[in-house]
């Protein structure tokens, strides 16, 4: 108990009294406002604001290769990963034509490729190839890239079957557009006037090439429209946590997001059916296998078919991710209008599919446009590396 002497003497000058405590706190009351006294709306700081905002992310101009990562890099090392890209890329595209056609179950095929992912990058971890960061609260950005990747397939198969496929090829041509304006939006940056000309043949060749019958509902040229923005967000997505914020490393991206998209490919399987005994043949996966007329044979029967399947889709996210990350998003997207079209080139070659003299003509304007993009590129780019290249001959 205080001593009553001690009390009394310090009380009076604490002085607690609510009229005269200088730290006094009060509960926060509603503000009542009378009937004149509301806020108004003012056009004027409505339209100062827009101005700010159009001066500062659209206006303001900045060059993307200071944001996404790719100033640094040597054209080499760019012309590299590329040919790997095309290589991994065109090389599971035909595999998948040639062995996988009767497996018509694309979430399921997701599932396998990212379960693939994560057991060759838990391979690669456990023997010291890279080590997993402390991501603390940076999960929900993961959650949302993984989620991002598996919707964007969604989104594309919902797509297909609402629109004719030359349809839905030329409107996914445009992901390069898309990608420039997410950057231009969000990053104010900007590219050369050359760029952006350079962009035209390659979208408008794509639409040659792919020339047919054009239909398209409402939602489905909606879903569509949105599928080519996921794409161009998801590639942007990619760039963006390898060379800002997290900086991952191409395996550590693959290795936090296929362990993620396994299960969301697995739901969005059972959601589509996939996966309903009525509809799902079980005996597809045993018959999975080259056709006989094939020259390429895949030993251990169709089990090796698949485990090679899987492989090669590890080895097209190592290089996918790593491609990204040194090239940029918008080279991405540009050489994934390219790969359509060698696509193109190559089934007529193996399975010669016809081609008129307007889809000929497409693919003519695409690898001239692509030519014209990677000449443009490297020479802005060779500017700007040479440079450090040679203060680090000079150390």
């Amino acid at each position: 108990m205080a001593h009553p002497q001690l009390a009394h003497s310090v009380a009076p000058e604490l002085n607690c009294s609510p009229t005269t405590t200088p730290f006094q706190t009060r509960a926060a009351s509603p503000v009542h406002y009378l009937p004149d006294q509301h806020p108004q709306f003012e056009p004027e700081v409505a339209i100062d604001s827009m101005r700010s905002f159009i001066q500062s992310r659209i206006l303001e101009k900045v060059d993307v290769s200071s944001v996404d990562g790719s100033a640094t890099v040597s054209n080499s090392s760019k012309s590299q990963a590329l040919a790997l890209y095309f290589v991994f890329n065109l090389g599971l595209t035909l595999f998948n034509k040639a062995a996988m056609n009767k497996f018509p179950y694309p979430y399921l095929m997701t599932a396998y490729h990212g379960l693939a992912s994560f057991i060759g990058t838990s391979v690669l971890k456990s023997r010291g190839h890279f080590t997993a960061s402390q991501v603390g609260g940076s999960r929900v950005t993961l959650y949302g890239f993984s989620f991002l990747y598996t919707i964007n397939i969604a989104i594309s198969n919902a797509s297909l079957a609402m629109v004719t496929v030359p349809y839905h090829q030329v409107v996914r041509a445009t992901t390069p557009v898309f990608t420039i304006l997410i950057y231009r939006i969000f990053f104010q940056g900007t590219y050369s006037n050359t760029i952006y000309w350079s962009l035209v043949p390659v979208v408008v060749g794509v639409g040659l090439a792919t020339y047919g019958e054009y239909y398209a509902s409402t939602t489905g040229l909606l879903l569509t429209i949105l599928g080519a923005f996921l794409a161009a967000l998801k590639t942007v997505a990619t760039n963006r946590l390898q060379t800002a914020g997290l900086h991952f490393s191409a395996l550590e991206l693959l290795y936090r997001m296929s362990f993620l998209a396994v299960p969301q490919a697995l739901a969005m399987s059972w959601l589509a059916g996939e996966m309903n005994m009525s509809t799902f043949s079980w005996s597809v996966a045993k018959t999975i296998a080259f056709d006989k007329t094939m020259v390429l044979t895949i030993p251990s029967g169709q089990v090796g078919c698949l485990i090679l399947n899987g492989m090669m889709a590890f080895g097209l996210n190592v290089v996918s991710f790593t491609t990204n990350k040194k090239v940029g998003a918008l080279t991405m997207t540009v050489a994934a209008n390219v790969k359509q079209i060698m696509t193109i080139v190559l089934s007529q070659l193996f399975w010669n599919l016809d081609i008129g003299v307007i889809n000929a003509t497409g693919i003519g304007l695409t690898l001239a446009g692509g030519a014209l993009y990677a000449y443009f590129s490297m020479r802005k780019a060779a500017k700007i590396v040479t440079p450090v290249e040679d203060m680090e001959k000079a150390d």
